[in-house]
């Protein structure tokens, strides 16, 4: 894999259809291929090809199944790695699984591990038990889900768990967006990391209403697009010189808490 000071990725915040794989999948390809510029990475909301839904055995689907060939199949074709989660059946467990695929067909994964029990998510999805990091044209990634993000010690960057890059797929209500929008530049303030967070828009089946606000953040906190509540696609180079210089002038890691995360 190619190593590169810039990475160029791709935010793609959209309304879902409740349940509706095809649609959902129709919707992102034809979204995908209309985005003529080369980039490095497209960015997809949680469950993606579904909504966020609790349907989970009807709707799962297994790591050779309809979705996961169709990333690779885009991932190919775009030249781009794709990623984002889905409802994946393992071992007679169910995820919600972050799915990061690269052109090449190399797929890798991280399993939800902090499930939304006020939505019962805990009832129908098996909790991950590990975090990842992704290297990626020489960019180490850390993914995580929705509501990961409200725990900061499982996001900590730190010298074994060390990355440059956050993505955040999400599908966070209006109703708290205030709390994904702190939060959200929280972690990216505190582990001097970027930060993509990607969430969706429109109403679910439930009746719950999103408004998006997908936000990409530098090192330093500072948002770098236009925040929305419509669906858009928008696409920004970020650059590992600018984060290293600002670590090496503020290295608040010199001073970070020994812990141990026991899940």
């Amino acid at each position: 894999m190619t190593t590169t000071d810039s990475l160029k990725i791709t935010l793609i915040q959209s309304n879902l259809f409740w349940e509706d794989k095809i649609t959902n999948i129709k919707q992102f390809t034809n979204r995908i291929f209309d985005i003529t510029d080369h980039t490095d990475l497209f960015i997809l909301p949680e469950m993606f090809s579904t909504g966020f839904t609790m349907n989970s055995k009807k709707l799962a689907e297994t790591m050779d199944g309809f979705t996961v060939t169709w990333m690779k199949e885009v991932a190919m074709v775009k030249n781009a790695a794709v990623c984002g989660s889905l409802i994946i059946t393992e071992n007679n467990e169910t995820f919600n699984r972050f799915l990061f695929v690269e052109p090449n067909g190399n797929v890798q994964f991280y399993n939800k591990a902090h499930l939304f029990r006020m939505a019962e998510e805990n009832k129908y999805y098996s909790s991950g038990i590990e975090r990842i990091i992704i290297e990626y044209k020489g960019w180490k990634i850390a993914p995580f889900v929705c509501y990961d993000l409200r725990f900061p010690v499982w996001l900590k960057r730190t010298e074994n768990f060390d990355y440059d890059l956050m993505i955040l797929v999400a599908s966070w209500p209006e109703k708290r967006v205030a709390h994904w929008q702190i939060l959200t530049q929280a972690r990216a303030i505190e582990n001097q990391c970027y930060v993509a967070a990607v969430n969706r828009v429109g109403e679910d089946g439930k009746q719950i209403n999103y408004n998006g606000q997908t936000a990409l953040f530098n090192p330093q906190g500072k948002i770098l697009n236009e925040l929305t509540h419509e669906e858009f696609e928008t696409t920004f180079t970020i650059h590992l010189p600018e984060l290293r210089t600002y670590r090496k002038a503020f290295p608040v890691n010199l001073d970070d808490d020994n812990f141990e995360i026991k899940f």
